[in-house]
């Protein structure tokens, strides 16, 4: 993890730690980085729908500009709509502004190269090395050499098509709860789902700047589920703010999270022949269960460390096609370069909805293992000090020693945000939870806020 950029992109509250100056910045250090030295280079920045995504906007827009680059504005868009266009418009990078599921006074910057993938580790550090320590001057043309700036009248339609195309299929007027998250798929879910032959029930689609992901989306899935019962839906759907991941509910309103989305997915293109290697690649969260569905499917399960990125590097060295998060992080990289919630979404409604069985029959292909996630708040001091902590150190190895074979513990660092995470997995859900409770108290004394 560098200096600004965290395991997806660089963020914090914005104004205060990401600010104008640190975003203008950016731009230039990119352009400089990603454009080879091209006189006006085309970028593109998307957006979610928070207050400060305008002004970080006109502050890359400033830096893009003064070294030199073109911008093409693309609005409030998903992020995976962003991977998708740089490739399909033949722009030089993408920009999406985001900070994905933490609430409205967080913001982030995220970069795809050309090719649509984000960025790998050492272009982020060359990216830090100018803007941090000044390891290059800024480029400032003049004259006609400083960048133009246009507005894209068709990226919303254009990333509709590209799903549409991506998931051939006509659900029938199958009814489906969709919440928006109040974030960037408020301006594509409605359209694109119909499309696809869905009655939609639309939830927090009428973002305002400050509700994105309150009390909503799949961080928030408690007036979904709710909302499926009541109205006695076969499933929901719910994205985070920039609409690259989702989460599903099924008839009886319970979740289906990631890894079960997973399951039915690698199934499905295992029984079709599309899964690549017969592998799933998934990542150290990754419940236990998963693992032993794809072991007694005859599949190979890849862990990486968590982190979409570091999942989709592990599918790009190997040749895999398939892989994801826990999260709803899911990447069908026959169609996508990033995890795309809605096109998850169109892949599970059609599985569905051709397989004529319920969400919870269908995802009963995988028992789930009870798993305890508990977020201590520390300081930078104490996360900086998390690793070489010997006590800390000492009362994980102790509480893995008491868990044998019957279960697991996994306490790692946050990529984006001051918390040290602490899980627990196994069978005995109140052995594991008092468990979890203990060692969190533990780090907390130790190096917490």
């Amino acid at each position: 993890m560098g200096r600004l950029f965290g395991t997806d992109g660089a963020r914090g509250i914005a104004n205060q730690e990401l600010t104008c100056e640190l975003a203008m910045n950016i731009g230039r250090a990119a352009a400089m980085v990603l454009t080879n030295g091209s006189q006006h280079p085309k970028i593109l920045i998307g957006k979610d729908t928070r207050l400060s995504c305008n002004m970080l906007e006109g502050a890359l827009v400033a830096g893009l500009c003064s070294i030199g680059a073109n911008v093409e504005l693309l609005g409030a868009v998903p992020t995976p709509a962003v991977a998708y266009l740089v490739r399909k418009y033949h722009a030089d990078a993408g920009i999406m502004i985001s900070a994905s599921h933490n609430s409205f006074e967080f913001n982030g910057i995220k970069i795809f190269s050309g090719n649509g993938y984000k960025l790998p580790d050492e272009l982020e550090a060359e990216i830090e090395s100018i803007v941090l320590d000044h390891a290059k001057l800024y480029e400032t043309p003049v004259g006609d050499g400083i960048g133009r700036v246009t507005r894209s009248k068709t990226a919303v339609s254009d990333y509709i098509d590209h799903i549409v195309e991506a998931v051939p299929c006509h659900l029938d007027g199958m009814e489906v709860a969709i919440d928006c998250s109040n974030g960037a798929a408020s301006a594509t879910a409605e359209t694109l789902f119909t499309r696809l032959g869905a009655k939609c029930h639309i939830l927090s689609a009428e973002p305002d700047g400050v509700n994105i992901n309150a009390g909503c989306g799949s961080t928030h899935l408690e007036r979904l589920q709710q909302y499926v019962k009541d109205h006695h839906l076969p499933m929901g759907v719910a994205f985070d703010g920039d609409a690259d991941r989702c989460l599903a509910v099924d008839e009886t309103g319970s979740v289906v999270d990631g890894d079960a989305i997973m399951a039915i997915c690698a199934k499905e293109m295992a029984d079709s022949g599309k899964l690549a290697k017969n592998t799933a690649v998934g990542t150290i969260m990754s419940n236990m269960g998963f693992s032993r569905f794809c072991s007694g499917n005859g599949l190979q399960f890849v862990a990486t460390n968590v982190g979409d990125r570091y999942v989709l590097e592990a599918m790009l060295k190997e040749g895999y096609n398939f892989g994801g998060e826990q999260s709803g992080h899911v990447i069908f990289l026959d169609h996508s370069t990033t995890g795309d919630g809605q096109l998850t979404a169109a892949k599970l409604l059609h599985i569905v909805h051709a397989k004529k069985a319920t969400l919870s029959e269908i995802a009963g292909v995988m028992t789930k293992y009870p798993q305890v996630l508990l977020n201590v708040k520390v300081t930078n001091e104490g996360k900086a000090q998390f690793r070489s902590h010997q006590a800390i150190q000492d009362q994980i190895e102790a509480v893995r020693q008491q868990l044998g074979e019957e279960g697991r513990i996994l306490v790692r660092l946050s990529g984006t945000e001051p918390l040290v995470r602490v899980m627990l997995e196994g069978s005995d859900k109140e052995k594991i939870t008092a468990l979890a409770q203990e060692t969190a108290d533990f780090i907390a004394q130790e190096i917490g806020q």
